[in-house]
């Protein structure tokens, strides 16, 4: 399959440069998987969709201030940090900007000082092992110097920080946020429970390689990016209870689908489990765990796309897009939402 048959003509001014001001109240064009039978709605009637039995997955991952803005040692040369994930201790692998002064051994300083960094390595992709030094404990002086990594189609500065975590974020990892999950609320969560919906829980920290074109033009050729995952006991038994049921297991985002598809054995069942994925989902892909999907409306000819196609057909999504553009829908991190049922 062909790369460019996920293209399709996205005017600039439907990527959302910031967030609503209610989580819940964006829109949501729901689609029947099947049929390709198209409705559109707002975020709050997702209730109307979840039955009593199913199970919503939700990615806790919670974005980290990871991009840092220092200056070298010895000349004061701007240098620009963005941190993608934890090696071992303050070891952590990082994109430098401009690379040609991030070389092994050169060092850099952040906030007068309060924190300095190393670098020890640099990869065949172009990507740094940094090693920081500091006083005190690291996450604060991060929550303290860092910025909001957010990803390059945004260009307005995000007021509040908090408008790009979900409610129900905890585990600090992600450079990235599992957008699909910002349109809930604490309310709209807890009105999900009430009706009997179970609400399971797992990891995924989002890589920056989510935003990194597909640069193959036959689909299979594309290697994709590492992530970390985890889930445990309690969350894969619900999981397992659900299917076992005959009920829906709804992932919210992509994110949570590739954990779930990368975690679920051939039998369909999940267990206790933590790694790391590089799974590829695109159409022809046979989904193991995974009945329905919220998501946000992506990018063309992204793997994201292709996730999504692969769960109904290529044909009813990218139908489903042209009408999103016609319509006017907000795209990407900040926009609208979609329910594949």
């Amino acid at each position: 399959m062909e790369v460019k048959d996920f293209y399709f003509d996205l005017p600039e001014e439907l990527i959302a440069q910031h967030p609503l001001k209610e989580r819940e109240k964006s829109r949501l064009m729901v689609m029947d998987k099947s049929t390709g039978e198209l409705s559109h709605k707002h975020f709050y009637d997702i209730i109307n969709y979840l039955k009593k039995g199913d199970t919503l997955v939700l990615n806790n991952t919670r974005v980290i201030p990871a991009r840092l803005i220092g200056e070298k040692l010895e000349s004061g040369g701007k240098i620009e940090f963005l941190l993608l994930n934890r090696i071992e201790g303050d070891k952590w692998e990082a994109l430098a900007k401009p690379g040609k002064r991030a070389r092994v051994g050169r060092e850099f300083v952040f906030g007068d000082g309060k924190l300095k960094a190393k670098v020890i390595e640099v990869k065949d992709d172009g990507n740094r092992i940094i090693e920081f030094s500091y006083k005190g404990i690291f996450e604060q002086v991060l929550d303290e110097l860092g910025q909001m990594p957010l990803p390059p189609y945004i260009t307005e500065t995000l007021e509040d920080k908090e408008r790009y975590q979900t409610v129900y974020s905890k585990e600090k990892g992600s450079a990235a946020a599992p957008t699909a999950g910002l349109h809930f609320t604490k309310e709209l969560l807890k009105e999900i429970e009430e009706k009997g919906v179970n609400i399971a829980y797992l990891t995924l920290h989002v890589g920056l390689g989510t935003f990194r074109p597909v640069k193959v033009d036959t689909i299979e050729d594309h290697d994709m990016h590492s992530e970390f995952y985890s889930l445990d006991k309690e969350n894969a038994r619900i999981i397992n209870e659900t299917k076992e049921r005959g009920n829906r297991v709804i992932a919210v985002g992509t994110t949570s689908t590739r954990t779930l598809e990368t975690i679920g054995s051939r039998e369909g069942v999940l267990k206790e489990s933590s790694g790391w994925t590089d799974i590829f989902i695109y159409p022809g892909y046979e989904f193991k765990i995974v009945d329905s999907l919220i998501t946000n409306f992506h990018l063309p000819e992204s793997t994201l796309i292709m996730l999504v196609s692969a769960l109904s057909t290529r044909d009813n999504v990218m139908k489903a897009y042209n009408e999103a553009v016609k319509e006017r829908y907000r795209f990407f991190s900040f926009g609208d939402a979609m329910f594949i049922k």
